[in-house]
């Protein structure tokens, strides 16, 4: 690998078309209990994740000159103060990656014991919406993140009243429609095959990028589809002439869903795909929200189709990771 590789495209490259998109949800998880007083076993299990969390991740990403997006989720400080969200953006902005705003709307109430169905922020209206943003933002700039423009709500769940309210907020970009997970509670009102970017309520929408499964289809994230078929992706949306590739991963999903060991199947394709990205750099250039601004609007959406071999490799992994790697302890 060229250690001497910028994460900065050299101006004699001519602009590649296709851009990737790495978006990495940061956030703490919630954990009810008597000792919901105390933020370091949240912090160590989700965002340190059993040694493979977001240090490790930006070590990867640097060791690769790759950028990657951290959509960061400041409302865990709604219950533990400012400090664990200011522990979560010093490392990411010290990395010279990017941060822009996560939302999971269970953390204001998390003290009185919110449901699970008030967790999405797609049931709240247009006023409370707006007023949920509002607050996460003051937060994350509080927290010492420079003032966002793209937003991707916890759970996707987002609707058209979201992107309103963005658009008021003077927000750019948001990434929250997922097909997979529409119409519920990826609720936006935009076809469920939309993956190109396209203008909707104000804001720009850059939605994630899906693949067609049987009648269905599966979006691209690092713990739900293989190597192979996030590489063919990326090919085909090159093919395609598609502006943007839009991977999802958490700051967690390479370990275990406990937090206390690595997934080694997640980690090696999270490696794997990095190690791709930087050789095919030319080709498929990673990109930060706030270099988006000559963004094509008008591509339609095609999706890869399914292919039999990649989705029985995929199945092959998902068995290992589920039975042997959830179960390292």
């Amino acid at each position: 690998m060229d250690t001497e590789t910028s994460l900065t495209t050299s101006v004699t490259d001519p602009p590649a078309e296709t851009r990737v998109l790495l978006t990495i949800d940061t956030e703490l998880t919630w954990r009810p209990g008597p000792d919901w007083e105390h933020w370091e076993t949240a912090y160590e299990r989700s965002y340190e994740a059993a040694g493979v969390g977001v240090r490790y991740q930006l070590r990867v990403l640097a060791q690769y000159a790759l950028k990657a997006c951290f959509f960061v989720d400041p409302m865990p400080a709604c219950v533990y103060g400012i400090e664990p969200i200011r522990r979560m953006i010093e490392p990411i902005m010290e990395a010279g990656q990017e941060v822009q705003l996560h939302l999971h709307p269970l953390w204001v109430g998390a003290r009185d014991g919110q449901t699970r169905s008030e967790r999405q922020l797609a049931r709240y209206d247009a006023v409370a919406q707006r007023d949920l943003i509002q607050r996460a933002r003051d937060l994350l700039v509080e927290a010492g993140a420079p003032e966002p423009i793209a937003f991707r709500a916890g759970n996707y769940s987002a609707n058209d009243d979201t992107l309103s309210a963005l658009a008021e907020l003077g927000f750019r970009y948001d990434s929250s429609h997922n097909g997979h997970q529409h119409p519920w509670p990826s609720a936006i009102g935009l076809p469920r095959d939309q993956i190109n970017p396209v203008v909707h309520r104000g804001v720009t929408e850059v939605p994630v990028t899906l693949i067609t499964e049987g009648r269905g289809s599966r979006h691209l994230q690092i713990c739900a589809v293989s190597l192979g078929e996030i590489k063919a992706a990326i090919e085909h949306a090159g093919a395609q002439h598609q502006p943007v590739v839009n991977i999802v991963t958490h700051s967690f999903e390479l370990a275990n869903r406990a937090g206390t060991a690595p997934n080694k199947i997640h980690v090696k394709r999270f490696e794997d795909l990095c190690a791709f990205l930087s050789k095919e750099r030319k080709r498929f250039p990673t990109a930060f929200f706030t270099e988006l601004d000559a963004l094509p609007l008008d591509k339609p959406s095609v999706l890869l189709p399914s292919a039999g071999l990649r989705r029985m490799g995929r199945l092959i992994e998902q068995i290992w990771s589920n039975q042997i790697e959830e179960r390292t302890s």
